[in-house]
């Protein structure tokens, strides 16, 4: 009997083993979860990818990229190159903006800035361990911070979380002026982080891939430290930091690299995102008691002000 490709009657077969499959899998969320559930979503976003990395040939490149832009709202007048110079998918998703788009707010005592353009959907306390990913559904900030060994001194801090959605600008900037300590990566899985699995995925956040970034305020951000963490998702199995923070090394799989104290200052190259994706926040320190968050929710750009000292 030829199995694949399927008859009529065994491709049938296939269907409703695939649909009790579908409606047996157990878990909270809409049905598009269950098939998640059962998606291959490593091989799937490796496959999607390679096909973002794809040279396109020049007389593509308005009508398929521009076709992309126009579905998903992208501002291609932002962008620093008009749409044919952008040779593949990935290379428009990574795009730099045209120079002084995205301007720091001025430097105030305690200042956190804007790291992505994006839309805060969670702000809070570190209570018992925990923050909030949805109404809920709390994560562990040890199992979130994997590689750091004293994660515990974020208890009584602040999370501040930021969706991108893919029409966002999609690289990440230093968030405050100090020192990066460390960088680091947990490889897990690639769930969406949309609305969907937000609320319904237990532990998402702790459960994704995802990349770190840790700095110690100095000057007017001295007291504070802040933990940037690049959440991945599916098709997002790119989280990047930039290479000035790695001092030449690869990321190891599952790890964290020492950073010798490199200066950093807001605004400059953090990371970057494959495609959309989130970005948490996390604020601690021996002045932590007295930041307080200017911005809870909605809309927010690079370099504008997410908090400051009262």
């Amino acid at each position: 009997m030829t199995f694949w490709p399927p008859t009529p009657k065994l491709a049938a077969i296939y269907a409703a083993i695939f649909f009790l499959l579908l409606v047996l899998t157990p878990g909270r969320g809409p049905m598009s979860l269950r098939f998640l559930r059962l998606y291959p979503k490593k091989v799937g976003s490796v496959m999607v990818g390679w096909a973002a990395t794809r040279t396109l040939p020049m007389f593509l490149r308005s009508p398929l990229l521009g076709h992309f832009a126009h579905s998903y709202g992208l501002n291609l007048a932002e962008a620093e190159h008009p749409l044919q110079e952008y040779e593949s998918l990935q290379s428009l998703f990574t795009r730099r903006l045209k120079p002084g788009l995205r301007p720091q707010d001025p430097v105030v005592p305690g200042f956190i800035n804007s790291p992505v353009d994006g839309r805060i959907i969670a702000c809070g306390r570190i209570e018992k361990g925990t923050a909030i990913q949805a109404k809920g559904l709390p994560y562990r900030i040890t199992e979130f911070l994997k590689h750091d060994s004293d994660a515990e001194r974020f208890e009584g801090g602040h999370y501040l979380t930021i969706y991108l959605a893919p029409k966002d600008y999609h690289r990440i900037h230093v968030p405050m002026n100090g020192s990066v300590s460390a960088v680091g990566r947990v490889e897990g899985e690639l769930w969406p982080v949309n609305a969907a699995s937000t609320l319904n995925v237990e532990g998402l956040y702790e459960r994704n891939r995802r990349a770190t970034w840790i700095a110690t305020g100095t000057g007017a951000d001295a007291g504070l430290e802040v933990a940037a963490i690049l959440v991945g998702a599916t098709h997002v199995g790119g989280v990047l930091i930039d290479e000035r923070w790695r001092q030449g090394h690869e990321l190891p799989k599952d790890g964290a690299i020492e950073v010798p104290a490199l200066p950093c200052e807001s605004g400059q190259d953090l990371g970057c995102f494959a495609f959309g994706s989130t970005v948490v926040l996390l604020i601690t320190g021996p002045k932590a008691e007295a930041w307080k968050p200017l911005r809870c929710d909605g809309d927010v750009k690079v370099g504008q002000r997410l908090g400051a000292f009262e």
